[in-house]
């Protein structure tokens, strides 16, 4: 698996992806800095992003700080035999809930995450989808950002669909489908950071900048 480890990983990446589609060298110098985005690997990255799930940026920081602080280390058999009530108090959904349990559960079994990393990303992404609560968006930000997946893209992600329209002149926002065959047909090898632009450019387009020269 081809990883994305460092800064210097991303910007050799930013710039193959701007042979692969020089389209977007004007966005790649608009959209400045475009910083790597990491998470550590294991149960609590991923139990971080399960979190994040369909909440506001705020709200999952506020929600993860009250979850660190009631299981520090994300603790694989404190969290597989916690109270739901003690979850419930961390403000987590009762379907966050279970998946928190389950994930626990399944590496206590012997669900070898930390082994991810030594996968090509279908067969990471697979074993990963496979575990309860674990959709595909959740399974490509945790090998993005926690394993530093350098041919990952997120294409069932909102902001992506959004700026990947606006860049591409596309009448509206391309489906998950559509856009995971977009990535896949214009990016790849480089789709891990074509990801970190498209980002950066949907963060200029909410601050009310173009995002392009």
């Amino acid at each position: 698996m081809k990883r994305l480890t460092c800064q210097a990983d991303l910007d050799a990446s930013l710039e193959r992806l701007q042979v692969l589609d020089p389209r977007l060298v004007p966005h790649v110098a608009a959209c400045q800095p475009i910083a790597l985005r990491q998470r550590p690997a294991g149960l609590a990255g991923l139990i971080q992003i399960v979190l994040a799930q369909q909440v506001s940026v705020a709200s999952a920081q506020a929600i993860w700080s009250r979850f660190e602080a009631a299981f520090p280390g994300c603790e694989v058999d404190a969290l597989a035999s916690a109270d739901e009530e003690a979850l419930r108090a961390c403000s987590l959904s009762r379907p966050k809930i279970k998946t928190v349990m389950k994930l626990a559960g399944a590496i206590r079994a012997g669900f070898d995450l930390d082994g991810l990393a030594d996968l090509p990303e279908d067969e990471a992404h697979k074993k990963l989808v496979g575990l309860h609560g674990i959709g595909p968006w959740t399974a490509e930000i945790y090998l993005l950002f926690c394993l530093g997946s350098a041919d990952v893209f997120p294409a069932g992600d909102l902001a992506l669909q959004v700026a990947v329209a606006h860049v591409l002149g596309l009448d509206q926002r391309p489906s998950e489908k559509q856009l995971a065959n977009l990535a896949s047909e214009l990016w790849s090898p480089e789709r891990g950071a074509a990801a970190h632009l498209f980002w950066a450019i949907y963060r200029d387009l909410k601050a009310g900048r173009d995002g392009v020269l």
